[in-house]
């Protein structure tokens, strides 16, 4: 390694820098030990990536700082933070090499220790892969969300979630990673503030705290910064943080810069062969391999489904995740984070309303059968409710809150998102039974389904619409118990993570417990190193 003078800085000194932990951070460095590659450039480079993010370090000193070490250790330095002064002819052949599947990088692929997973909270592992064939993908046309507008990112409502691991099991379906290197991860905790029953003694699933993990597709990933090829990177259309298997040489300095712990290195040759794979699922419109499960040698994790995105798939899937999907009690909302009509906006700015239209989606009569239903019936509050399965007085008044509450959006909702088309629904059932004889929102029928306040008095029109839907919001919030409190986990890394948490967050104490659905029951692993045996070590939780 080069110089210590290029790096002398007082945080170098720091003898815990990793927002995992103490222990954490000495296996990511056991880990690099046992790799050709420099240690003490790596992990030095994680610190100080994290406090770019931190906004204590500029880019362009970081960049600077480490130049003439990566190009000493990898011959190249394509960092996107790389001034054109700084990249010559030589080194610019050397990253389209790459792109273009030059065998002389598969070469230098390593077989050395994976990383980690939470020991207690789970958080990371890691995996490694030969380079195969490539198959071009078309660009699917316009099908795709605008590039430069849309930021795919998830709300996860933790109060909700029930532990079923569904979640986990969809993604390895659809994405085929080894076991145990779980792109989406799901655990119950306790952190001495918050307890969690024991697995085989409660009395409902809710009564377990969980946190949900994904990939959190930062804004201003760390992980890419120190990256020497730009294997992993951001790409424009959507903002995802992803890896392109053919450019990436497994030197695991992600890993180390990952504040979360999300990354994994694929060891040997993975369970699921080439042969195996779609190849519209593995490349996207770049014709780069960034999805489904890595080859040998390299990094992987959550990518937030690109071939989907890209409507690889179809036009249906383009804003959908395969955990999203899979998820029963609809807690991960996955969309365009820029656009407040998309699912996680919609979510985030109102859980209560959101949950509602959820439930009552499932609960309400369908509006093709709805007028069937009401034949005969007289055109009353009364008369429905006794008459029409699915329309009591509460699933009336939710129906007539959601339709006092409707905001016009000036944005679509992007393709896949549900909860536009949930509002929909039961706006349609609003309108049947207005045309039925039920004037909704008259004083007369709020007054009946309790939508009213004080100031509600005289005719309609004078009506305070302002307080109408304050009522109707406290109609939702005693229907759903909302959560009250949303966060970004380590927001104080400065990453700005694209996935935001609704209910309780672990505190620094936490460490995973038994939840009520176990890995091995959904015939899945909670660790890598389950898998690995002695090559994966287990990590510590997170020490805020």
């Amino acid at each position: 390694m080069g110089s210590d003078d290029t790096r002398d800085d007082p945080a170098a000194g720091e003898e815990t820098f990793h927002p995992l932990g103490e222990a954490w951070q000495d296996d990511l460095e056991d880990m690099l030990d046992d790799t050709e590659y420099d240690t003490e450039l790596g992990m030095e480079m994680g610190r100080d990536a994290m406090r770019v993010t931190k906004g204590e370090l500029s880019e362009e000193e970081f960049h600077e700082r480490y130049h003439e070490d990566v190009m000493e250790e990898f011959d190249e330095d394509e960092r996107p933070i790389a001034s054109p002064d700084d990249v010559d002819e030589k080194e610019s052949e050397s990253l389209l090499s790459s792109l273009t599947g030059d065998e002389s990088r598969r070469e230098v692929l390593k077989k050395g220790a994976a990383g980690a997973g939470f020991a207690s909270l789970g958080w990371g592992a890691v995996d490694q892969q030969e380079p195969e064939t490539e198959h071009a993908v078309e660009d699917p046309g316009e099908v795709h969300m605008d590039e430069e507008d849309t930021q795919w990112g998830m709300t996860i409502d933790l109060e909700y979630c029930d532990g079923c691991l569904s979640c986990v099991t969809a993604c390895n379906a659809e994405h085929q990673w080894d076991e145990g290197a779980n792109w989406m991860y799901v655990l119950a905790y306790e952190d001495g503030n918050v307890e969690s029953p024991e697995p085989d003694n409660y009395d409902s699933v809710h009564d377990f705290n969980y946190l949900v993990r994904p990939c959190q597709h930062c804004t201003d990933a760390p992980c890419e910064k120190v990256c020497p090829t730009t294997a992993r990177h951001t790409r424009d259309r959507g903002g995802l943080v992803l890896t392109d298997y053919d450019v990436c040489i497994g030197c695991r300095y992600c890993q180390v810069a990952c504040p979360y712990g999300v990354n994994y290195f694929q060891w040997d040759d993975p369970n699921v062969s080439e042969e195996e794979l779609d190849p519209e699922g593995v490349y996207d419109y770049r014709d780069r391999r960034v999805s489904r499960r890595a080859p040998r040698g390299v990094m992987s994790k959550c990518i937030f489904d690109p071939a989907r995105q890209d409507g690889n798939h179809g036009e249906q899937l383009i804003g959908t995740t395969a955990c999203e999907q899979a998820c029963p009690p609809q807690v991960i909302q996955f969309g365009d984070k820029n656009n407040p009509n998309s699912d996680p906006e919609r979510y985030r700015d109102n859980p209560a309303r959101a949950r509602t239209l959820i439930r009552l989606n499932t609960s309400l009569p369908s509006p093709d059968e709805l007028p069937s239903m009401l034949e005969g019936v007289d055109s009353t509050i009364e008369a429905v409710s006794e008459s029409v399965e699915g329309l009591d007085e509460q699933s009336i008044a939710l129906t007539t809150a959601v339709l006092i509450t409707t905001v016009d959006y000036d944005e679509e909702a992007p393709p896949g998102d549900t909860l536009v088309g949930y509002e929909a629904t039961i706006l349609e059932v609003a309108e049947i039974l207005q045309n039925h004889g039920i004037a909704l929102e008259s004083q007369e029928v709020l007054t009946q389904l309790d939508l009213t306040v004080e100031q509600f008095q005289g005719p309609t029109e004078d009506v305070d619409v302002a307080n109408r839907e304050e009522v109707a919001q406290e109609l939702f919030e005693d229907y759903i118990d909302p959560p009250v409190n949303e966060y970004e986990l380590l927001a104080d890394i400065g990453t700005n993570p694209n996935v935001t948490y609704l209910g309780k967050e672990p505190g620094p104490n936490a460490h995973q417990v038994p939840g009520p659905t176990s890995y091995q029951e959904v015939g899945m692993l909670d660790k890598r190193q389950e898998a690995l045996d002695d090559r994966t070590v287990g990590l510590g939780l997170r020490n805020e």
